[in-house]
């Protein structure tokens, strides 16, 4: 299968590894952040992980949309499902991360409130359509990749005039949460940055510049395929080798230096930035969120249902999900990993979502010895 297969070669991936050998130097310890959950799962599904010296690690980043989404935004979400009688609609990832008061959106159900999984945005629209008695509220999370299909259902649903269907925004921005990667205080000494893969699709590469000139931090983009990722990573090396600092795209094959044009043309329109938006583990950060601009705020939840106060819930207290989103700490250093949180009965959003460092290390790490 054309971009599959190729990318997974066994004989090319262990000549990748061997380039990877020689070009780190024993005298350097080389910490490079993934900062997509979807690079952290295909490092362990195909062991890429036990192909790499011990003085290359790779650090988990904040590239997962559900596990940086705060507490305080699910419990709106479940406040709008048990107490204003809505259809809530859900991505699956987000069904099961925890909440206030050992709740979730899974459990908000059981207790008789309609939430339902979707695959798409256009299901909310869809069930909207149907419904006409009810209001929908579509749960909208996620980083610039997500970000354009929101915004589309929110002009359909104009085009279409409904009034019962509205979006409770939940969407972020990469750059920002790089910025705070690199600055916080006490934080993880990085030489290098795998870039997310989709979100550049829609972003493109340039973007990326000014904190490569302002860190001095290689960043090198990278497909999701085993050798998109090994040979991310030997990139990555030469430059801190060479003491470059650049913005390298080796995922050519999807990602531009413009992105999406139209993409970022249809976001603008429908969002505009907020202020701040909190995450999990990096805290409030400034202009690092999307709100639904004032034209369309007739479809915004936030304005449709004014008793939504935002309110700040800390995390589980024996859970590290906000350390290992800094990349201080790795999931088997949590103390309830693997024990009282597994998938089946997850304490934290890393043990949650598809794209979590915690699930991809139960689901894949383990048995390798990571």
């Amino acid at each position: 299968m054309k971009y599959v297969d190729e990318y997974r070669d066994g004989e090319l991936a262990k000549n990748l590894a061997a380039s990877i050998h020689q070009e780190s130097h024993l005298d350097k310890t080389y910490r490079l952040m993934e900062f997509c959950g979807g690079h952290t799962h295909a490092l362990s599904r195909y062991g890429l992980l036990g192909m790499l010296p011990a003085n290359v690690q790779m650090i988990h980043g904040p590239g997962c949309p559900v596990c940086v989404l705060p507490i305080g935004r699910v419990d709106f979400a479940i406040k709008l499902a048990l107490e204003h009688d809505v259809i809530l609609c859900s991505y699956g990832d987000c069904l099961r991360v925890p909440a206030s008061e050992q709740m979730s959106l899974l459990k908000a159900k059981a207790r008789g409130a309609d939430v339902r999984m979707i695959y798409s945005a256009l299901d909310a629209i869809k069930i909207a359509t149907e419904n006409p008695a009810r209001q929908i509220v579509f749960f909208a999370i996620g980083f610039e990749t997500t970000t354009p299909p929101t915004a589309s259902v929110i002009k359909q649903a104009q085009a279409l005039g409904l009034n019962n269907f509205s979006v409770l925004c939940n969407h972020v921005l990469t750059l920002p949460a790089m910025e705070a990667i690199l600055t916080q205080p006490g934080g993880v000494p990085l030489q290098g940055l795998v870039g997310p893969a989709h979100v550049s699709t829609v972003i493109g590469s340039a973007p990326y510049q000014p904190i490569t000139s302002r860190f001095h931090m290689p960043i090198v983009i990278s497909g999701f395929e085993p050798l998109d990722l090994l040979q991310s990573i030997l990139m990555l090396l030469r430059q801190v080798n060479e003491g470059r600092a650049e913005v390298e795209n080796e995922f050519t094959r999807a990602v531009t230096p413009q992105g999406n044009r139209k993409a970022q043309a249809l976001v603008d329109e429908v969002f505009e930035i907020r202020e701040s938006f909190e995450w999990r583990g990096l805290g409030t950060l400034p202009v690092s969120g999307l709100k639904i601009r004032k034209a369309f705020a007739q479809y915004d939840a936030e304005q449709r249902f004014p008793d939504l106060i935002y309110r700040s819930v800390p995390d589980h207290k024996a859970c590290e999900c906000g350390a290992i989103l800094r990349g201080e700490k790795r999931p088997q250093d949590c103390k309830i990993f693997g024990t009282v949180c597994t998938p089946d009965n997850p304490i934290g959003s890393c043990m949650v979502s598809s794209e979590g460092a915690c699930a991809a290390h139960y689901t894949y790490g383990r048995s390798s010895g990571e």
